[in-house]
């Protein structure tokens, strides 16, 4: 049975938690506030970019056609982009987009692809690498980014790009955690190469105008601009989209740790005070049972 100083110790050291916890769910709210407003305003772009493409895709000649559009007649080599967090303590936000890749690994290793996965973040590096070490080529490191931005999206969307043009993989998806609230957050996959453009029927003519917007220097050359532009974009969208994720998740994590440590403190609180009731009672029987004896 632990001492009466043991269980001082314990509480202490629980008390010494929630607070680092509650701490830490205050950050979280305050970070989550800027997250969410910017994954909020980079939607607009990425939805209007899409509908502008499927203008231009229905109006492009398909024999002229992007392979970022149309793909390069093979399904052969797929690259998964997995973007993560590269900190800890969000509850089951790395693991669900880690769990979603893998799922997804399997079941193309199973048809006989072949797989190569990027890394961004440490966190999805570090529970991939466990079984599929052997097919992750290399992880992007985030940690010195403060603050998210168009460049660090830009410079992986190039990277992407230039393998493709190499011919290293013949399908991209992104991996992602898009934002609901702060209790929901959706692990997704987007595929990026060949761009999977939606079927928004009717919106596309009636947001642009069609038959009476003309392109410059011709529909196929604005698409493919647009196309190269659109991967970097919707990377830069997965990253806020995780950014807001994060937050939401670290946020009610920690709410969670904090009102387990209450609980804690107050079943140890009165475990501590059973525990000292029942010495108080001991030293005072054997006081009188030492004075009845003389």
């Amino acid at each position: 049975m632990p001492s009466l100083k043991d269980m001082r110790n314990r509480i202490a050291s629980v008390k010494a938690t929630r607070k680092i916890t509650k701490a830490m769910q205050m950050v979280a709210a305050a970070k989550l506030r800027r997250a969410q407003e910017a994954a909020t305003a980079a939607r607009p772009y990425a939805e209007r970019m899409d509908r502008v493409l499927v203008n231009l895709a229905r109006r492009a000649n398909p024999s002229e056609a992007s392979p970022l559009l149309v793909g390069n007649g093979k399904d052969d080599v797929h690259l998964l982009i997995v973007m993560t967090a590269e900190r800890g303590l969000c509850g089951g936000f790395n693991s669900n987009i880690a769990r979603l890749a893998r799922v997804d690994t399997l079941r193309l290793l199973r048809a006989g692809k072949t797989v190569k996965i990027l890394c961004v973040g440490r966190k999805g590096a570090d529970n991939l690498r466990r079984d599929l070490g052997r097919n992750i080529m290399d992880r992007v490191d985030l940690r010195s980014v403060r603050q998210l931005g168009f460049g660090n999206a830009e410079a992986i969307g190039t990277r992407v790009l230039a393998m493709f043009e190499a011919g290293e993989f013949d399908v991209a998806t992104i991996y992602f955690s898009e934002f609901k609230n702060v209790i929901t957050q959706k692990p997704t996959a987007q595929q990026i190469i060949p761009a999977r453009i939606p079927d928004i029927e009717g919106s596309a003519g009636k947001a642009n105008g069609d038959g009476v917007v003309e392109y410059e220097p011709s529909e196929e050359d604005v698409l493919g601009y647009l196309l190269k532009r659109n991967i970097s974009t919707q990377i830069f969208r997965g990253l806020l989209e995780n950014a807001a994720s994060e937050q939401g998740a670290r946020m009610t994590a920690m709410d969670n740790a904090t009102r387990n440590a209450g609980d804690m403190i107050n079943k140890l609180t009165v475990k501590y005070n059973r525990l000292r009731q029942a010495n108080i009672t001991k030293e005072l029987i054997e006081i009188i049972s030492g004075a009845e004896a003389l």
